[in-house]
């Protein structure tokens, strides 16, 4: 048992990212089944549909899963509402001021966490008294940090900085990946791309196909002005940089971006209109798979690559 097994009384310190679109009830619970910790993602969820999702994973798993709450999503105090009347346990937050909601939701007895890019970040979370931190590599599909750093730079700095359990995220889809954070001093993990491809994933089938015929540099970092966002290079990421190209304002993507584009790509399979979101580590995954059987995977990989390791000391 380690730091973020004991905290959320799981078996492996796995933590499937809550992502928009992409994790319902039945890939939390089939996450939390499997020995992990599996979080329905608020941010692309009404409030009542919330509700809805929060009662069926209670009805599909009885072990421990969360929520994740993206701060610059809309709804927020009846999102709250709903994860308090209904008993969520666990509630990770992101993109956002960790002091607005974490000492209400802790009088509650709910366990939180804050998904951090930065080590100054890190350290506010700690303050405003979250009980441990998500530090991001800027890797890492969906809404990112400005700074750009990379997850094996990120983790170490932040080690340095906090003494409450650290959660490393960003470029992970792997067993070798999760021992590599943890040697940097991570005590679990959270992943999102490879679970984006799994069978469970609430995404379209157009978009699990499209993430695994990623390649090592079809996707960036953008939208900086507004909320940074890392997208598979598609028709509509190619109408952003011609924005850039010409000289935009925020206003202008603003526009551009309209309502919805990350439900018509990700929910709705439209892969030419749509806002694709997805980890650079997409490039090594290249099969959609049932939750059971990457989890599997995870444990034997780490075993193996462990193994590997200690061989070199001999």
């Amino acid at each position: 048992m380690n730091k973020i097994t004991k905290l959320f009384n799981i078996q492996y310190p796995i933590i499937q990212g809550g992502m928009i679109w992409n994790s319902g009830y039945k890939l939390a619970s089939s996450v939390s089944n499997s020995g992990g910790l599996g979080l329905i993602g608020a941010g692309s969820m009404y409030p009542e549909v919330l509700r809805e999702h929060i009662q069926k994973c209670k009805k599909a798993t009885d072990k421990p899963f969360g929520v994740n709450i993206p701060m610059l999503y809309p709804n927020l105090e009846e999102i709250i509402k709903i994860i308090i009347e209904e008993g969520v346990k666990i509630v990770f937050t992101s993109a956002g001021n960790p002091n607005t909601w974490t000492s209400l939701l802790k009088q509650n007895g709910i366990i939180v966490v804050h998904v951090v890019s930065s080590s100054k970040f890190a350290l506010k979370a700690q303050e405003a008294g979250v009980d441990a931190v998500v530090a991001e590599g800027f890797e890492a599909g969906g809404h990112n940090g400005r700074e750009e750093t990379t997850t094996f730079t990120l983790i170490p700095i932040v080690k340095e900085k906090i003494s409450i359990p650290l959660i490393a995220a960003g470029g992970i889809a792997s067993g070798r990946g999760i021992l590599a954070a943890m040697v940097l001093g991570a005590d679990g993990v959270q992943i999102g791309s490879r679970f984006a491809a799994s069978v469970e994933s609430s995404a379209h089938e157009n978009f699990k196909k499209t993430i695994i015929q990623v390649n090592e540099g079809d996707t960036q970092l953008t939208l900086k002005e507004l909320a940074p966002v890392r997208l598979i290079k598609n028709k509509f990421f190619d109408d952003i940089q011609k924005l850039y190209e010409k000289g935009t304002t925020p206003e202008e993507l603003k526009t551009l971006l309209g309502r919805a584009r990350a439900k018509k790509g990700m929910f709705e399979g439209d892969l030419v209109e749509g806002e694709l979101e997805i980890g650079q580590v997409a490039g090594i995954i290249h099969e959609i798979k049932p939750v059971q059987q990457i989890m599997d995977e995870f444990i034997t990989d780490f075993k193996k690559a462990q193994q590997e390791i200690s061989a070199f000391l001999k």
